[in-house]
């Protein structure tokens, strides 16, 4: 990309309608785009084919034109960007960065020491051991590919939360790129599409801050440019859980005018900004004229049945 203009992006999986946990994350990302004059696109993160729901990209948009929230350009839809994955895996291979692995999920659990070792289904938050780092062991068929982590710290200024560290080494080990059913793992896909896109600031839940360091890495490997970030609070429901599609639902046939006002107003006031007019249109110009970084919250933010917000969650 050699366009020079700043780039911001919403990336919603197509997994259901929208919720308030993205519509925040929408607002969020428009907010700081459009402060700053930016360009503000959509793309689609459907690459994982079991959990999309047929008609749910076309529902989210409508929806986001609902909101008032416009975007420049095409929608990008990541199913139809497969070339662009294979060509980055590829430049990771020649240059030494991925390698085959052949362990499953129950196995990396079990070198890990992991709670959940016996559960062949789900090792997530197990660090993995590196047993195929060095060549497939003998017997062992090639499954996912995985990515090979450097050693050192991976620091970043996030927007909201500050100067972040973490040794991805130490507190991942090499992360799955390409997985063994097939599709390739969103940490490879986002750092690709961003960076072929020009999205130069990655505004987005607070539940991917933890992406953010292997994403860098990733970048450093393929010698792609590394964004601004800025991760927004977490929406949780009065349990204290995080919302999920059906919790926090959005759905376009229920969103007339006043559900539009009450839940654009609700997601300004979660971002910590100030709330004015009546249309979509009115609100979203007077918060993007005022809109402050310093008041976005850090800490997730539970918000009652009622639509009042309970902090400190």
């Amino acid at each position: 990309m050699t366009d020079p203009r700043p780039r911001g992006r919403f990336a919603p999986s197509p997994t259901g309608p929208l919720h308030l946990g993205s519509l925040v994350a929408a607002v969020g990302s428009w907010l700081f785009a459009r402060r700053a004059g930016a360009e503000w696109i959509v793309r689609m993160e459907d690459l994982d084919g079991p959990r999309v729901v047929p008609g749910a990209a076309d529902e989210i948009l409508r929806a986001l034109e609902r909101y008032g929230l416009t975007w420049d350009g095409e929608v990008a839809v990541q199913s139809r960007r497969t070339v662009f994955y294979e060509e980055a895996l590829a430049q990771l291979r020649a240059a030494g960065h991925a390698y085959d692995c052949g362990c499953t999920r129950a196995e990396v659990a079990r070198a890990a020491g992991a709670p959940d070792a016996a559960d062949p289904v789900d090792a997530a938050g197990a660090v993995y051991a590196g047993t195929c780092r060095a060549g497939l062991p003998a017997g062992r068929a090639p499954r996912a590919v995985r990515f090979r982590v450097p050693e050192g710290i991976v620091a970043f200024g996030d927007r909201v939360h500050g100067r972040i560290e973490e040794d991805v080494a130490r507190a991942v080990g090499d992360f799955v790129v390409k997985r063994a059913d097939g599709p390739f793992a969103y940490q490879l896909a986002v750092v690709v599409d961003d960076a072929a896109q020009g999205v130069t600031e990655v505004v987005r839940g607070g539940d991917l801050l933890s992406s953010t360091a292997r994403q860098i890495a990733l970048q450093r490997a393929l010698g792609l440019a590394t964004p601004s970030y800025a991760h927004l609070p977490l929406v949780l429901g009065a349990d204290g859980k995080k919302l999920g599609k059906r919790d926090g639902a959005l759905p376009i046939e229920t969103l007339d005018e006043r559900r539009v006002a009450e839940s654009l107003a609700l997601a300004l006031r979660l971002l910590g900004q100030e709330v004015a007019g009546e249309a979509p249109g009115e609100m979203l110009a007077a918060a993007a004229r005022s809109f402050g970084v310093t008041r976005v919250p850090t800490g997730p933010l539970r918000v009652a049945a009622d639509g009042g917000i309970v902090s400190g969650a």
